[in-house]
């Protein structure tokens, strides 16, 4: 009994993984911006209200770890980072349209009322 105990502690499930890696107040916001073609965190801080810069980079860096978006730094002065989408990246951007009509579903139609 015990070993299947621990064997159901240790599975990996998917769905949670996913949700996990997109979690975090700004990760998707930060996505949509580069969908757009944005790709520096100075085009981030302005498209994106109230983000600090502290944790901006903090989950550009967690993104960059999942595999979600690559870094590219240029050696130049000032330094310049842009960040694109992998193509891991690009089949969470097309999950996040699905989400998105998913959204509009629960959005009560105005004209019904």
């Amino acid at each position: 009994m015990k070993t299947k105990e621990q064997a159901e502690e240790n599975k990996i499930c998917p769905l949670e993984m996913a949700v996990n890696t997109i979690s975090g107040k700004w990760k998707i916001p930060i996505v949509w911006q580069i969908n757009e073609g944005k790709k520096r965190p100075s085009e981030f801080l302005r498209g994106i209200a109230k983000v600090d810069r502290r944790v901006l980079n903090q989950q550009l860096n967690e993104m960059v770890e999942a595999g979600i978006l690559t870094k590219q730094s240029f050696n130049e002065l000032p330094p310049r980072v842009e960040y694109s989408l992998t193509e891991l990246g690009g089949k969470l951007v097309e999950i996040l349209w699905q989400l998105n009509d998913w959204g509009k579903l629960l959005i009560p139609d105005a004209t019904k009322a």
